[in-house]
C-alpha cells in the first residue's frame, strides 16, 4: 500500500469545494503499474471540472495530465519497469484505431479519479513512456494539449512541408501546434490580442502574426497572407465566436480542426461559406494511446521542448486555476509535487 497527498473536489465542483486529503494506492495486480506522480498540467477541461462548470456528481480527484515514475509493476507487465518515466493517457481504453469513446466517463479527473495525487495504481494502458530527457513537469504537458495538437495536424489530412497552419492564441494546444507545424516544414500564422505575446510567437518561429483585437476581421487578412489561396489547416480553439473568421481564412478544401470552446458552447454556422469553401470541419478530442506513443517518438527524434509558463505547488491548485482564468499565460501552467 502506498499513501500520499491528493486533491479532492467535492460534488458539483467549485473553488471553495477543494481540499487536500490523503489517498492510498494499492499494490499493482496483473498488468497494472504503480506510479509515483510528480506533476500535472492544467487544461480548460480540468478547469471546467474543478471550477464547477460541469462539476463532478461525486467527490473526485481532478486532473487528466499526470507524469511521474514507475515504482512497482504487476505480473505480466513487460512494457514498463521500476524507474521508467511515464505520462498518463486521456482515454485509457482507446488504445488505437478509430475513435471509440463518447464523452468523458472514462477520462481521469472527470468520469474517474485523476492524477492530482502522489501515488496511483492503474492499468498499463493508462500510461505511456515520457520523452527522453524531459522533466516530469515537462512530460505532464503532453496528455491533453500536445496530443490534441498532434492528432489535429497529423491524423486527418496530415500537414506537409509548405502547407499553411493558423493557430489561435497562446494556450497549450496552440503553442504545441506551432512547434509541430514548424517541425513539419509548414508556414504558421498566429493570432493573439497581446503584442507582447505576438513578439514571443515570432521568436518561436511564427511566420505571420495577427492581433485579433485590433484586426477583428483577421480571417480575410490571414487569407491575404497566403496570396489569396487560404489556409490549409486551422487550429480552432475559440469555437463559436471565431468559427466565422476561420471560414474566411480557410482555403477551398482545407480543414478547420475544432478543438476548443473558449468563446462559447454554441453559435451560428454560415452554411453558405462552408459549401463554397468545401471545407472539412473536424472535431478533435485528444487522441488514442497509439497516437500518443507516435507523438513521443517524434518528440524524441526532433528534440522538441514544451513551453511551461508557471509552476504551482499541488496545494495551490486553486491559485493555479485562477491564474489560468486571467489569461496571462503563454504555454502551459503546471502543478509540481
Amino acid at each position: 500500500m502506498f499513501s500520499g497527498r491528493s486533491i479532492i473536489v467535492g460534488s458539483g465542483g467549485g473553488f471553495d469545494n477543494v481540499e487536500v486529503a490523503v489517498h492510498d494506492a494499492k499494490e499493482p495486480d496483473s498488468n497494472e503499474i504503480t506510479v509515483k506522480l510528480h506533476a500535472n498540467s492544467l487544461n480548460y477541461h480540468d478547469y471546467a471540472v474543478v471550477q464547477g462548470m460541469w462539476g463532478p456528481s461525486e467527490p473526485r480527484i481532478p486532473m487528466a495530465d499526470g507524469a511521474g515514475e514507475v515504482i512497482a509493476v504487476g505480473e505480466g507487465v513487460t512494457e514498463f519497469k521500476p524507474g521508467d518515466a511515464v505520462v498518463s493517457t486521456f482515454f485509457p481504453t482507446w488504445l488505437n484505431g478509430e475513435p471509440q469513446v463518447e464523452g468523458f466517463a472514462t477520462v481521469p479527473g472527470d468520469g474517474v479519479d485523476g492524477y492530482a495525487r502522489e501515488f496511483v495504481t492503474a492499468s498499463c494502458d493508462a500510461f505511456t513512456r515520457a520523452p527522453m530527457g524531459w522533466s516530469h513537469i515537462e512530460s505532464s504537458t503532453l496528455t491533453t494539449a500536445a496530443l490534441t495538437a498532434w492528432r489535429a495536424l497529423f491524423c486527418f489530412d496530415p500537414v506537409k512541408p509548405g502547407d499553411t497552419v493558423l493557430i489561435q492564441g497562446t494556450g497549450g494546444v496552440s503553442i504545441f501546434a506551432l512547434q509541430f507545424a514548424k517541425m513539419a516544414g509548414a508556414t504558421v500564422i498566429a493570432t493573439s490580442s497581446s503584442e507582447a505575446k505576438i513578439d514571443r510567437l515570432k521568436a518561436m518561429g511564427a511566420d505571420y502574426t495577427l492581433n485579433y483585437k485590433t484586426e477583428p476581421n483577421w480571417g480575410k487578412l490571414a487569407r491575404h497572407m497566403t496570396c489569396g489561396l487560404g489556409v490549409d489547416h486551422i487550429i480552432e480553439v475559440g469555437g463559436a465566436g471565431t468559427l466565422d473568421q476561420s471560414m474566411d481564412a480557410v482555403r477551398v478544401g482545407g480543414q478547420i480542426l475544432v478543438i476548443g470552446i473558449l468563446s462559447g458552447l454554441s453559435g451560428e454556422v454560415n452554411i453558405v461559406k462552408a459549401l463554397i469553401k468545401q471545407a472539412r470541419l473536424q472535431g478533435v478530442l485528444v487522441g488514442s494511446r497509439a497516437q500518443q506513443r507516435d507523438m513521443v517518438r517524434a518528440i524524441d527524434t526532433n528534440q522538441i521542448k514544451p513551453i511551461v509558463d508557471k509552476v504551482f505547488p499541488l496545494e495551490e491548485i486553486v491559485d493555479a486555476f485562477k491564474y489560468q482564468e486571467s489569461n496571462q499565460h503563454f504555454g502551459k501552467i503546471c502543478l509540481e509535487f
